[in-house]
């Protein structure tokens, strides 16, 4: 599914901020001229974020971490050029981005070609959730993937029949436990060499227990739910790369306490709506249909003749009027359009 174009030059990093080295600072050896220093460039892709610095590793070996002034922006996943202490972020596809607790939209990761949504029987994510999920990724080019971690969890099964019947038809639907060690592998299969995949969900529901099982050595913090409010502790700070044995890599991401659907516009939900894939096929008699009371609408058409049941359309509705009554866009210097 074609993703908006995002522009790539609003979000990579502009090089060193000016004056931050003054003259005299350093003094040039003696009959060297400064200006005729070669600095080495090292390409690499940025596994972790901790908001001033990132953490670089290099094709070549190795990693480095990096102070970004105040200019440069890089998240996890991009892919860089790095000169002494420039950093320079490449133009990427595949982003994701949440809102802050004060409102502000922020880039998470970037480079990503698959989005794991991870759910479990408890904690319950909050309505809508998936749907978000499903729709942002779609919206960005990124395959959107449920995971049902926790299989041992009372009301697991009757949780991923319901989840293959809403979902089945629109992405993969897999089964999974950290704890017994099942389902790992499908995991690892969907990433090939070189892609990037991320794991999101609500706290609570094993997205590092995952990784732990997945790459053994990681040894990542793993916190209980918090027995009084029945959700989960965060025990993530910082968007982190790791890779796995088979070439692909997983992002781990702070606890998605819930998806806002950021930098989504109506006509994307319109045309990402997990369920809705059959029925516009069919296609709709306007383009920009945004499935409420157009005519021709194959959408409407569907649901009144009972093949899109009515839970659905209102789910639909729902998301639709969450994101047509959002009045905030980003004002991040830093925000990139999807160059896929």
């Amino acid at each position: 599914m074609a993703a908006r174009r995002r522009d790539p030059s609003k979000h990579d990093a502009r090089g060193e901020a000016k004056g931050s080295r003054g003259k005299g600072t350093r003094s040039p050896r003696a009959g060297v001229s400064r200006s005729k220093e070669v600095v080495e460039e090292k390409m690499g892709r940025v596994v972790a974020h901790h908001g001033v610095a990132v953490v670089v590793r290099f094709d070549e070996g190795g990693t480095r971490q990096i102070w970004l002034s105040p200019d440069q922006r890089a998240v996890v996943g991009d892919r860089v050029k790095v000169a002494g202490d420039r950093l320079e972020a490449l133009p990427a596809h595949g982003i994701l981005r949440r809102r802050d607790p004060r409102g502000r939209e922020r880039t998470i990761a970037v480079n990503l070609d698959r989005l794991f949504i991870v759910v479990a029987a408890e904690p319950r994510e909050q309505p809508g959730y998936i749907d978000r999920g499903i729709v942002i990724a779609r919206s960005a080019g990124i395959e959107p993937t449920i995971v049902l971690n926790k299989l041992d969890l009372p009301g697991s099964t009757a949780l991923a029949e319901r989840l293959v019947e809403i979902y089945g038809g629109s992405c993969e639907v897999l089964t999974v436990s950290a704890a017994e060690r099942i389902g790992l592998d499908a995991i690892e299969r969907m990433l090939a060499p070189d892609q990037v995949g991320v794991l999101v969900g609500p706290s609570g529901v094993g997205k590092s227990s995952l990784l732990n099982a997945l790459i053994p050595d990681l040894a990542l913090s793993v916190s209980e739910l918090n027995r009084g409010s029945g959700h989960g502790r965060h025990t993530t700070t910082t968007a982190t790369l790791h890779a796995l044995s088979g070439g692909g890599t997983l992002v781990d991401t702070a606890g998605f306490k819930d998806f806002i659907a950021v930098d989504v516009e109506p006509a994307e939900v319109a045309a990402g709506f997990p369920g809705f894939e059959i029925a516009l096929e069919t296609g709709c008699r306007f383009r920009n249909c945004l499935h409420r009371s157009e005519p021709d609408c194959a959408v409407l058409a569907a649901a009144a003749a009972g093949t899109i049941p009515q839970r659905r359309l209102e789910a639909y509705f729902a998301l639709q009027d969450e994101v047509a009554s959002s009045s905030t866009r980003s004002t991040d210097p830093g925000f990139r359009k999807s160059s896929r």
